[in-house]
């Protein structure tokens, strides 16, 4: 690894560009000061965000390009159009080249996820790519994929998640031999699609020595942190972070109105004023912003496409910690731990979002 961790942003990616994506960066340069960007896009939009960031312009070096993928491009459609010549491909292949070591968009997560399939290619034994994310627990934290990288999969590709999902546990929380769940309708063993029930038994008869199968999760067990990672396809995956976030919006809001809803509750309120604003901060979705793309031949993280400039300082910080601890080595020793790699699952579909 490099003295600096360099990271490939896609500036025109996500609802705002930019007007979010420059002062994102100058926000995660303080907390990682060892950090140098290539910002690709347009440079008539970029310019004048970095000139309110000097130090981020100092440490920053712009490739321009005027092709930037839609938030609704399907992503056949992205392929044909933004391949090669879009600032969401170029930042990709730019830790294609080793030119960086992470590349970070908020853009289109189907288009983020082909373009990065097609460009980095996947690791061996693994036939498409997953999005996966730190998730706040009520035990911690936890690692939950695939989020919506693709809709579907069989045992083979559950137990491939298994595997990359323990490797960035091992990574961000330090553990030897992370606890594996399976997220289903019920944890007894006769419940779920047939594709979860054979993967139970091939995670149950593999008994691999870098995790440690525990059964099925249900919903709730997300939020209970009954296991450090938590596998699910991307079409249960993807509804179930919408779902959690929606809900912490809604918490948030049930509060805001109950803290103003009579004297005596503003009151109250100066008196849990730091417990209040603990709560807020941990039901905050920005402050969990940052999915990895794992499977793949290098370092790509997704951001949330609405997000603010705090929460995509958040996905940056997610891309130095993951190059600056090595997740790809990571991930290929354990893939290759047990002397094979998982076998390949079926076509992937589009992804979820």
């Amino acid at each position: 690894m490099p003295k600096k961790v360099r990271i490939a942003l896609d500036a025109m990616g996500g609802d705002f560009g930019p007007s979010v994506v420059i002062p994102g960066a100058a926000v995660a340069l303080t907390r990682h000061p060892d950090s140098e960007f290539l910002l690709f896009g347009d440079r008539a939009l970029i310019a004048p965000e970095l000139e309110k960031h000097p130090a981020l312009k100092a440490a920053s070096r712009v490739i321009h390009t005027d092709v930037a993928v839609s938030m609704h491009d399907k992503p056949s459609q992205a392929l044909r159009r933004g391949r090669k010549t879009s600032s969401m491909w170029l930042a990709i292949d730019a830790v294609k080249k080793g030119e960086a070591d992470v590349a970070i968009s908020a853009g289109n997560t189907g288009a983020l996820a082909a373009m990065a399939r097609f460009c980095l290619r996947m690791l061996p034994g693994i036939d498409r790519p997953a999005l996966a994310a730190i998730w706040p627990t009520a035990r911690g934290d936890s690692v939950v994929l695939d989020l919506g990288a693709t809709i579907g999969g069989d045992a083979h590709h559950l137990v491939a998640l298994a595997v990359m999902g323990s490797a960035l546990a091992s990574v961000v929380f330090g553990l030897e031999r992370p606890t594996v769940g399976l997220l289903n309708i019920g944890v007894e063993e006769i419940k779920g699609r047939e594709e979860i029930r054979e993967a139970a038994e091939l995670l149950r008869a593999m008994n691999l020595p870098q995790l440690e199968y525990i059964g099925f999760v249900e919903g709730d067990g997300i939020g209970r942190g009954a296991a450090d990672v938590i596998v699910a396809e991307g079409f249960s995956g993807n509804i179930a972070l919408k779902a959690a976030e929606g809900t912490a919006r809604q918490i948030t809001e049930f509060l805001r109105n109950a803290i103003s809803s009579s004297w005596r509750a503003r009151i109250g309120y100066l008196f849990a004023k730091n417990a209040f604003k603990a709560l807020r901060d941990k039901l905050d979705p920005s402050k969990s912003n940052g999915s990895v793309v794992l499977g793949l031949n290098g370092i790509v993280v997704k951001s949330h496409g609405g997000t603010d400039a705090e929460g995509f300082a958040y996905a940056v910080d997610v891309g130095y910690e993951m190059a600056r601890y090595d997740l790809m080595n990571k991930i290929k020793q354990m893939l290759n731990r047990d002397g094979s790699a998982p076998a390949q699952a079926q076509t992937s579909q589009e992804a979820v979002s």
